[in-house]
């Protein structure tokens, strides 16, 4: 299965980084950094639209093969800026998506909008480097974490100022999230063990989620009647990569594509 090579792809690269540093030695970072940005701030409290944006850095997929021959994560991400997102997503994976630390980095030094580290977070190690590269949030994606672990993440994320989105594609992994306190719940409408996508599973899930507990609607979405779709379902926020990424003008297509969500 797909999400089972990942995991062992990302033990490998667990243990390139224990030998590589320490979680003393990313403490010793972190403690020179300013403080993160509140990401489900600049979700919830959003002026511009109804409906917030995640918009995502991401140059390729594992199913989709490349998807921006002419990446610049950083144009990309002030392109975004001012298109009014009020928050990015930037893909770290290598292996699978071609992303990188150092985009994060970059794009961390170029815009003021508060960043999730899109990866495969397995180890706490990976939430203090996130933490350390300038993330201002992390995904947990239950698919692939024990209630346990999801519940010792979310505790370390938050000691360290970062938000976390607990991302779900099921009843029984929404029924984790919610034990375990998400405050944000990401719900992806792709199965990440098929690659099929169907927005029902947002107007399915939203039913049982607390009005209290953020929800962000996650793949497939590229049209505004999908926007207002899983808006009318009880998303308050969006995140989407590939469809902007498919278009020359990611600015325009922001506008485009969010434009019906105005106040």
């Amino acid at each position: 299965m797909y999400l089972d090579k990942i995991v062992v792809t990302k033990k490998v690269e667990l243990e390139q980084l224990q030998q590589r540093t320490n979680v003393i030695e990313l403490e010793r970072v972190i403690a020179g950094l300013p403080p993160a940005l509140g990401f489900k701030e600049a979700l919830t409290e959003r002026a511009n639209r109804r409906m917030g944006l995640i918009a995502e850095v991401k140059k390729a997929s594992p199913s989709k093969g490349l998807i921006r021959p002419d990446f610049d994560p950083v144009s990309i991400a002030k392109a975004y800026e001012v298109a009014g997102a009020d928050c990015l997503s930037v893909l770290t994976d290598a292996p699978h998506f071609q992303g990188s630390n150092e985009y994060l980095r970059a794009v961390r030094q170029a815009v003021g909008l508060p960043l999730l580290r899109k990866d495969f977070t397995i180890h706490p190690m990976q939430i203090y480097e996130a933490r350390a590269i300038g993330a201002d949030a992390v995904l947990l994606i239950a698919a692939i974490l024990t209630k346990a672990e999801l519940k010792s993440f979310l505790a370390e994320a938050a000691g360290l100022g970062l938000d976390a989105v607990v991302e779900v594609h099921s009843r029984e992994e929404l029924d984790t999230a919610l034990d375990i306190g998400a405050d944000i719940v990401g719900i992806n409408n792709r199965d990440l063990r098929t690659f099929h996508v169907d927005l029902g599973v947002t107007e399915q899930l939203s039913r049982d989620i607390p009005s209290d507990t953020f929800i962000v609607s996650e793949s497939g979405l590229s049209k505004p009647e999908d926007i207002e779709r899983v808006y009318q379902a009880g998303a308050r926020a969006v995140l989407i990569g590939e469809h902007f990424m498919r278009k020359p003008d990611v600015g325009a297509a922001v506008q485009e594509l969010m434009g019906g969500m105005e106040r």
